[in-house]
């Protein structure tokens, strides 16, 4: 059985705002396992990405605040170490791909420079050893010519070439646990697939771990092994990917996956919507946040927030009704 890479358990992450405090993560608690792909899905402002840039330390202080959890990476609590301690796990075994290529590089310095940064900084190579590995990496990825792109800056590369220096650079020190948030996102479909294509690749090649963070669960189904499905801050049902798909068991992963076009269904079968709007964190949420927009809600639903419960083979789900049936879970 593959070793647990990442262990995090009862995530708590805020954000104090003009307004009040937003209850971003509300007890996240997730496994990663040495060569595993997990997809963490879910709608804008579920909780997704703060829940990694808590993870890796990155949650600006103030006016985020980690409240409440633990997070072990090699069994050290990433949770109570220092900045100047996290910062040489972060790049070197843990990375990260940002969501926008386009303001991810610093635009005043060359790619080379920004590449053979961390190789110098974590690996302790020097100047030369780092520029010929930068080179290196960016062929990995598919630019052509690196040696001759080290010298260009971020403006002189196109969106999707952007992504694959961010790619190279997180790949840069051969971590253990690659990040990606929404990568794909800000650019066109068949770029997309090109980049997907690629992590997969690199994945099998060097054998690392990944964390793919997105909305879209179409990627999810041919990247991952495993899929958790966030929403309001919680994660609210946990699956191989072939059982999520087939065997959907909580009412906003049922919504979420019919509203998908799909090869398998009927030309004329409509997508379905789910109504009404996301929460609003002001307030921890004590009954089930997605009770305002179930169309299965009953009365327990709105006085207690169901925990993760075990349904199938490594499939967990938190709510209150069997969706087959329509009636309370035993």
């Amino acid at each position: 059985m593959p070793d647990l890479l990442l262990d995090v358990k009862g995530l708590e992450t805020q954000f104090k705002t003009p307004d009040g405090i937003i209850h971003a993560v509300n007890g996240v608690s997730f496994v990663l396992k040495e060569g595993e792909t997990l997809g963490v899905v879910g709608e804008s402002g579920c909780g997704k990405s703060v829940t990694m840039l808590s993870v890796l330390g990155l949650i600006p202080s103030p006016p985020g605040k980690i409240i409440a959890g633990e997070a072990f990476f090699m069994g050290q609590d990433l949770l109570k170490m220092s900045s100047e301690e996290i910062r040489h796990v972060r790049g070197a075994q843990l990375s990260m791909v940002f969501q926008d290529p386009m303001t991810s590089l610093n635009p005043v310095l060359t790619v080379g420079h920004q590449l053979e940064e961390p190789l110098m900084l974590h690996v302790g190579m020097s100047r030369n050893q780092a520029s010929e590995r930068a080179a290196e990496l960016l062929g990995m990825v598919g630019i052509p010519k690196p040696k001759d792109r080290l010298k260009d800056y971020p403006h002189q590369f196109s969106g999707g070439m952007r992504q694959r220096v961010m790619i190279a650079m997180a790949l840069s020190c051969s971590p253990q646990v690659l990040i990606a948030d929404e990568p794909t996102t800000a650019l066109d479909v068949t770029i997309q697939a090109q980049i997907i294509e690629l992590v997969k690749r690199l994945r099998d090649e060097i054998g690392m771990a990944i964390v793919w963070i997105t909305h879209d669960l179409g990627i999810v189904a041919g990247l991952a092994q495993r899929v958790a499905v966030m929403y309001g801050g919680f994660i609210i049902e946990e699956s191989p990917v072939a059982d999520l798909y087939t065997n959907p068991e909580h009412p906003y992963t049922i919504g979420l996956l019919g509203s998908l076009p799909r090869l398998d269904q009927k030309i004329n079968k409509k997508l379905t919507s789910i109504e009404g709007l996301p929460p609003v964190l002001y307030q921890k949420p004590h009954f089930c946040p997605f009770a305002p927009r179930c169309k299965w809600v009953m009365e327990r639903c709105w006085k207690e927030n169901p925990t993760l419960e075990t349904v199938g083979p490594e499939h967990r789900v938190a709510c209150w009704v069997d969706t087959k049936t329509g009636r309370p879970r035993s």
